[in-house]
């Protein structure tokens, strides 16, 4: 390997032992006896301190590091200082420097981020934004996040599975797909994993979780929407809304406990802040619509909760974090299972974090008739779901499951207000590259 440590693994420990260490050039400070370089890698950055007059600093160190321009990738080797005053807090006295990656062209934008640069500007160069400070802590909170949802689905006893993205029909019954050619026939990038992780559960796998990308074709403009997102979701069998929220409870608090505490410096960087806690308190559909009203903030019981009013629920509700259960049938995915003493309201729940809806689920319909009716009601074809309305006419189970939306739920732990910021190669109504 080029590098023996990360910059974060040189500690006071190690001072007086040689290391070496591999990345870019952050920034170059030259006081003519004295010249300073920065190197950074994925973990943070180590100041390298070359003593020009130096007896022991070689002719060749001082040309190498004369040659050096931002953004350059090097190897360095050399000796971990013990006190230091580098205002990064680690320090190497080098023995030499090795040149890995010149820069050939102009980098587009100043990576240190002295020099503001526009968010399509760096999403058009995204291999140089990912070097930025503040883009590497956003997808280190992504990747400690699908960690964690990870490690709670198995605690929970769940299977990994891994659905298709390739669909012969809606998966949701809506019409804004992408169509694409399947040989000699017609097919569709699928909206969601939900009818596949439904016929997982009934075909016996009883617990699954997978996490998986998702494609609508809705010609949206706005900064919580992409065309191809990530979800991560559960399905679990022989079981009703209860117990599928139990799970999500207890799986978003397991996330946010270990961003909290394995992301502790990438939170402060982006100047984030969340509480964990113990658990998620759940308001009601019509209770909100109530609280809304006593406001004097208009809304119609049967709508859905604008952007602005989402906005407004973590102070009307006193959290940042919540649930929305209990919605209205007709404005729920067909598939979600109306209350028997009130069919006008469903099963149906949203879990919301600082005014962003991040999650939604609800317990499923596994009566193969009722799912005909429901179906008729949503104003869809049951000829046009027939295959998954017979798969639920073989001992079809209770269930209930739910899906978080990645990128929505890292807008809100990395404190950002762009969804693009949150994907590493984001997919909107314009963008296709990189």
């Amino acid at each position: 390997m080029m590098r023996t440590h990360y910059c974060s693994e040189i500690v006071p420990a190690l001072a007086g032992k040689r290391v070496k260490l591999a990345g870019w050039v952050h920034e170059i400070r030259d006081f003519g006896a004295v010249k300073f370089i920065l190197l950074r890698d994925r973990s943070g950055i180590t100041q390298l301190t070359i003593k020009k007059d130096s007896p022991e600093t070689s002719k060749e160190l001082v040309e190498a590091a004369e040659s050096l321009v931002k953004e350059t990738a090097i190897v360095a080797e050399g000796v971990v200082a013990g006190k230091t005053i580098a205002k990064v807090g680690r320090e190497i006295m080098p023995t030499r420097i090795e040149i890995v990656g010149r820069v050939l062209k102009q980098v587009p934008f100043e990576v240190t981020g002295k020099v503001p640069a526009e968010i399509d500007v760096r999403l058009d160069h995204r291999s140089i934004d990912l070097r930025r400070l503040e883009t590497r802590a956003i997808f280190k909170i992504r990747s400690e996040a699908q960690k964690a949802f990870r490690n709670a689905m198995l605690d929970l006893d769940c299977e990994e599975i891994t659905p298709p993205c390739i669909v012969a029909e809606s998966t949701e019954g809506g019409t804004d797909l992408f169509h694409v050619k399947y040989f000699e026939r017609e097919a569709f990038l699928a909206q969601s994993p939900q009818l596949y992780k439904q016929l997982a559960v009934i075909g016996g796998l009883d617990r699954v979780f997978m996490t998986t990308p998702v494609f609508r074709a809705e010609k949206h403009n706005t900064t919580v929407h992409l065309n191809e997102s990530t979800q991560m979701d559960c399905e679990i069998g022989f079981a009703d809304d209860e117990d599928a929220l139990e799970f999500l409870e207890k799986t978003i608090i397991a996330i946010l406990a270990a961003v909290k505490k394995n992301c502790a410096a990438e939170l402060a960087l982006l100047k984030s802040d969340f509480s964990v806690p113990h658990d998620v308190p759940r308001f009601e559909y019509g209770e909100i619509i109530e609280k809304l009203e006593k406001k004097k903030i208009a809304m119609e019981w049967g709508e859905d909760f604008s952007k602005e009013t989402e906005q407004k629920l973590p102070a009307l509700l006193g959290s940042e974090l919540f649930f929305i259960t209990r919605w209205p049938t007709k404005i729920r995915a067909f598939y979600s299972m109306p209350l028997p003493e009130n069919p006008k309201v469903c099963k149906a729940y949203d879990l919301s974090f600082k005014g962003l809806e991040i999650a939604s689920g609800a317990q499923r319909i596994h009566d193969p008739a009722l799912l005909v009716k429901q179906l008729e009601f949503h104003g869809l074809k049951p000829k046009d779901f027939e295959p998954y309305v017979d798969a639920f006419r073989y001992g079809a189970v209770p269930h209930a499951g739910w899906s978080i939306g990645l990128e929505r739920l890292v807008m809100r732990l990395a404190n950002r207000d762009n969804i693009r910021e949150c994907a590493l190669f984001p997919r909107d109504r314009t963008r296709l590259t990189p």
